[in-house]
C-alpha cells in the first residue's frame, strides 16, 4: 500500500497522474494538457476547463485587436510607426505611474 502511494506521488511529480473522465466517469492517464483524451470514451478531459480555456483565449485575442496601438497587417509604415511610438510612450507613462504608486505605498513605511 504504501509502495502505490510512494509510486503514485512520483507519478504525479513527474506531470504524469490520473483524472476521471467528465463524460463516462472512468479514469484515465492525464499529463495535465487541456487537450488530453479519455482512453475509454475518446472524449476530451477538459470539460469545462478547456471550455473556459477556449474562452479566455478567445477575449484575450479580442482585447488584444481592439487595443488602440494594435498594428495590423494592413497598417501603412507611417501608421506602425506611430503605433509603435504610442506603445512606447504609454509604456513610460504607465512605469511612471506604477513608480508613483510603490513610492506612496512605501513611504508611510
Amino acid at each position: 500500500m504504501a509502495l502505490f502511494v510512494i509510486l503514485r506521488k512520483a507519478l504525479l511529480f513527474l506531470g504524469m497522474g490520473q483524472k476521471k473522465c467528465p463524460h463516462c466517469g472512468e479514469w484515465s492517464k492525464w499529463t495535465t494538457d487541456m487537450k488530453d483524451t479519455c482512453e475509454h470514451c475518446g472524449k476530451g478531459l477538459g470539460g469545462r476547463d478547456l471550455e473556459y480555456h477556449e474562452i479566455r483565449e478567445n477575449d484575450s485575442k479580442a482585447n488584444k485587436e481592439q487595443w488602440i496601438f494594435h498594428i495590423k497587417e494592413s497598417d501603412g509604415p507611417l501608421m506602425v510607426l506611430m503605433k509603435k511610438t504610442g506603445n512606447l510612450f504609454y509604456t513610460i507613462y504607465m512605469a511612471i505611474l506604477t513608480f508613483l504608486a510603490w513610492l506612496i505605498a512605501v513611504l508611510p513605511g
